[in-house]
């Protein structure tokens, strides 16, 4: 079987975006939530930051799902079958009446795209090992990023000349336009021989071994708190803007310039992870996160709960520049030890940081309450529990599953 017959541009740019639609169907979003409160009239704002947490919540289940379903019906279906469901929830999206009937379609948004996801990352587990698929993961979040930064300016673009609702109908053209690439130039990479039947006792049994396994729990619980964290910046963002600076038509930009601090910061991993080792690079990334975080609670402080815009933009570029070293990092020193269990250990281990990240972000985001005391003090404790679940993770039995 011809694994692979892209060329490996292509490649990177095709699963870039495939990758992008996670982000994308999040952060295009995020200029529509004050339109959504108004139009669904929902009597408290707290409740629409929903719209964000609960399309995660819905990667929970869909990842349990497809992690199995690639291991048994391949990495081609499985992105596919995806796909179709992401599809699904978007037109039901589109006519809500109610936020809940909304919330419905973003549910199914996030089970479908789990399998975009889950298909994805195993497919390139299958093509790339170590220090290289973090390398690759890396590049790949370079462009994936590049997609995000831009959602907010189209979100808003569109949401001006149609409503929000046409966000979503965006949504749908851009989904068909990718999976009909992938569908077309990307061949299967998991032959019949090395897939494994669909089963519950499988699922339960490899849940069991991942549970049990200290270094890939402790990865899979950084990525949940560090990807909670992002979260609760990104569900209040553009309140925290709203409320402190009055900027709203501008959010897109000044969300775009601190989005290029993690696209930036994935470019330079790409470099330096395999001079440094991912371990390496992923503690220097969260000593520069609990700064500054550290920096943030000051300048909060010293200024009754709102710090001059200048020192707010300062604090989160330096934050999010450091976070843009973490997630390829992590999630690849986790894939590392799941063996031949890619697939369906993929979505567990995916699932449970999901829902550690979605708990999180629920948490903390109903203790907005126009400050930033909540969102800086929530990215200083994850990133010190974050140090030491590495250094735990650092002294555990170097055994692959």
């Amino acid at each position: 079987m011809d694994k692979q017959s892209l060329g490996k541009g292509e490649f990177i740019a095709l699963f870039a975006l495939l990758m992008s639609l996670t982000a994308l169907t999040i952060d295009a979003m995020l200029p529509a939530l004050p339109d959504i409160t108004r139009d669904l009239r929902i009597e408290n704002s707290n409740n629409v930051q929903l719209v964000i947490s609960l399309f995660i919540l819905g990667t929970v289940f869909g990842e349990l799902l497809f992690g199995a379903f690639a291991d048994a019906f391949g990495r081609k279906k499985t992105v596919v079958a995806g796909v179709a469901i992401y599809l699904c929830g978007t037109v039901i999206a589109i006519f809500a009446t109610s936020l809940w009937l909304l919330l419905l379609g973003r549910v199914l948004q996030g089970f479908g795209i789990s399998g975009s996801k889950i298909g994805s990352r195993a497919l390139i587990r299958d093509l790339y090992k170590g220090e290289q698929m973090a390398q690759i993961m890396s590049v790949i979040m370079v462009l994936f990023i590049l997609v995000p930064m831009m959602a907010p300016f189209l979100g808003q673009l569109v949401m001006l000349h149609f409503g929000w609702r046409a966000i979503f109908v965006a949504f749908l053209i851009f989904a068909l336009v990718v999976v009909t690439w992938f569908v077309i130039r990307q061949p299967e990479t998991l032959t019949l021989e090395k897939r494994i039947p669909l089963s519950f006792s499988n699922i339960l049994n490899s849940l069991k071994l991942i549970l049990r396994h200290r270094r890939v729990m402790s990865y899979c619980l950084v990525t949940g708190f560090t990807f909670g964290a992002m979260l609760v910046y990104l569900s209040t963002s553009q309140a925290m803007f709203e409320d402190f600076y009055d900027v709203v038509e501008d959010f897109p930009l000044y969300f775009a310039l601190l989005a290029a601090g993690v696209g930036a910061s994935a470019l330079i991993n790409s470099k330096i992870v395999v001079l440094y080792g991912m371990h390496r690079v992923s503690v220097w990334a969260l000593l520069g996160i609990a700064a500054g975080s550290l920096l943030l609670l000051l300048v909060t402080w010293l200024n009754q709960g709102i710090p001059p815009m200048p020192l707010f933009l300062a604090c989160f570029m330096l934050i999010l520049f450091f976070m843009g070293f973490i997630f390829g990092n992590i999630n690849a020193m986790s894939m590392e030890w799941l063996g031949g269990m890619a697939g369906i250990g993929n979505s567990i281990v995916g699932s449970l940081s999901s829902l550690t990240a979605v708990g999180l972000a629920v948490l903390v985001g109903r203790f907005y309450d126009g400050n930033a005391y909540p969102v800086a003090l929530c990215f200083f404790i994850v990133a010190l529990f974050s140090l030491w679940l590495l250094r735990y993770a650092r002294r555990s039995p170097a055994i692959s599953l």
